[in-house]
Order: C-alpha cells, then sequence, then structure tokens
C-alpha cells in the first residue's frame, strides 16, 4: 500500500503545487483517478449485466440437473465460457477498490511522507519535539507537525483550508466543532443516494422477469421456495449496501477530513459515472437487438 500511496502522491504534489491548496488538490486527484478507472467502472457495470442475465439460465441448468451435481457443475463452467464470464471478476474489482481505498487513507494520513516527501529526520525531529512539550503525540503525527510546526519550518506547510473547512481535523478530536460533521455527513448522503439508484435500477429489471414467470408457469412448491430464498438472499445483500456507509463513516469520524472529501468527490463521480455509462451500455444493446 506505502508503495501505491507514494505514487499518489506525486500527483497530489503537483495538483497541491498548481493550486496551492489541499482541498482543490483532494477533488482534482479524485476526478483524475476516476477517469483512470473509467475502464474498469465499464468492465464492471458490463459484468453485472451479463450476471443478471445469466442468473435465470443458471437456474434453469439448477432446475434440470438438481440431482446431479457433477453435470450441474459442469454446464455451469460451459455457460461461463459461452457468455465469456469470469466467475471472479467481481472480486477482482472489489479488491483493486479496496487497495485504492487503503492507499488514499495512507496518503492522507502521512501527507508529509507520501506527498510532499519530507526526510523522516525532519518528520521525526518534530515529532519527539511535540513529544517534549505535550508528553504525548496524537494519532496521527504527521498531521500534528502540519498544524504545529508550520510557521517554523515552509517544508511541512500544508494550506488545508478548504473554504472555512480545516481538513486538518479529526472529527473524534474536535467533537464541538460541528464544521468536521459537515463532509462526511454529505458523503454518507451521497451514499445513500448511490445506493438508492441501484436498488431502483434492480427493481425495475427484475419486475418484468416476474411478470413473465408469473404468467409462464403453474404454481411449483419447489420453484416458490427457492425464490423465496434468493429473495431473502437479494434483501440481505440490501442491508448489507446501507451497512457500507455506516461503516465508513465509522472510519471518517477518526481519519484526517481529507478522507472523507476524497470519499465524498469520489462517490459523487460515480453516481455520475454509473448513470451515464448504463444509459451507453443501454442504447447499445437496444441498437444491437434492433
Amino acid at each position: 500500500m506505502g508503495a501505491i500511496a507514494n505514487l499518489f502522491g506525486y500527483l497530489l504534489d503537483f495538483l497541491y503545487n498548481i493550486f496551492n491548496n489541499y482541498g482543490i488538490a483532494i477533488i482534482v486527484f479524485s476526478v483524475i483517478l476516476r477517469i483512470i478507472l473509467i475502464p474498469v467502472t465499464i468492465s464492471q457495470q458490463k459484468a453485472m449485466k451479463k450476471s443478471e442475465k445469466m442468473q435465470e439460465m443458471m437456474r434453469e441448468i439448477q432446475r434440470k440437473y438438481k440431482n446431479n451435481p457433477e453435470k450441474l457443475n459442469q454446464e455451469t463452467i460451459n455457460l461461463y465460457k459461452k457468455e465469456k464470464m469470469n466467475p471472479f471478476s467481481g472480486c477482482l474489482s472489489s479488491i483493486l477498490q479496496i487497495v485504492i481505498i487503503l492507499s488514499v487513507f495512507w496518503l492522507v494520513s502521512k501527507p508529509l511522507t507520501y506527498m510532499k516527501k519530507v526526510e523522516p529526520e525532519v518528520i521525526n525531529g518534530y515529532i519527539e519535539e511535540i513529544k517534549n512539550e505535550d508528553g504525548k503525540v496524537a494519532a496521527y503525527p504527521e498531521i500534528q507537525v502540519i498544524q504545529r510546526k508550520a510557521d517554523a519550518n515552509e517544508a511541512v506547510n500544508i494550506n488545508m483550508d478548504f473554504f472555512g473547512l480545516d481538513l486538518s481535523k479529526v472529527p473524534n478530536q474536535n467533537i464541538k466543532d460541528y464544521t468536521v460533521y459537515i463532509i462526511p455527513l454529505l458523503y454518507v448522503i451521497t451514499s445513500f443516494i448511490s445506493i438508492k439508484i441501484t436498488n431502483n435500477k434492480k427493481k425495475k429489471e427484475k419486475l418484468p422477469q416476474i411478470e413473465e414467470k408469473t404468467g409462464s408457469r403453474e404454481n411449483d412448491p419447489e420453484e416458490d421456495k427457492k425464490e423465496e430464498s434468493l429473495e431473502a438472499m437479494q434483501e440481505m445483500t440490501n442491508s448489507m449496501n446501507y451497512m457500507i456507509p455506516i461503516m465508513s463513516i465509522s472510519i471518517a469520524f477518526i481519519a484526517p477530513l481529507g478522507l472523507a472529501l476524497y470519499w465524498l468527490i469520489s462517490n459523487i463521480l460515480i453516481i455520475i459515472e454509473r448513470l451515464v455509462i448504463d444509459k451507453i451500455i443501454k442504447n447499445k444493446e437496444e441498437n444491437e437487438n434492433a
């Protein structure tokens, strides 16, 4: 993670030198990163759409070979090959997102190391000074160095004032300062909007399938049980989706506000990406079908 954080640091420092503002640099950094990841996003959405189409075929295979596990496994493999679908593509995308999140966390936690490339001896020297003065150091020593020693050394000076918000602040260390809750709250709101868009899209795609099944087959107790099981699993997935913003806000509460700002901008960009790319893919499919 440190190597990727170091790489990200070069870009963030380049942008900071242009704008001389940490917050604006993070916003532009977020935009550039999302642009770089557009091919991954497109691939992910295509995989999701294909996976949704394959679910019905998978159910048919399961019904047909429910008493023959070996044949069931073989037909499942054949289906993935035929549709050119990698069953682990979603996992790889999730792993990539986790790596980026952790790398950005390291970057905003240690901006002097990864962004400004300040010598470790200089940083450690200031940390020792603060430790001798206060008897201890904060959870993020480099952030504390920026707050306390910026006037003494330009090398550790980063302008973290973002329209009146101090991006060096950590919410759980500034409980009484209401301004530290603005960015994390906006992040949570955009997270729920993103989840709402995804869930509404799934409902629209699922409704025709339900109507088709209702009118095309007689009541089958065994199939009804399977459908109920699938619906229960979907509800559980939806519940977990709502837990993600709650978990993220927990992290944002104990991290410098720069991280929450990155998450907020990324969320807004992801919503825009999802709507635009989904529209492009839909139009392409309609043209192919026509």
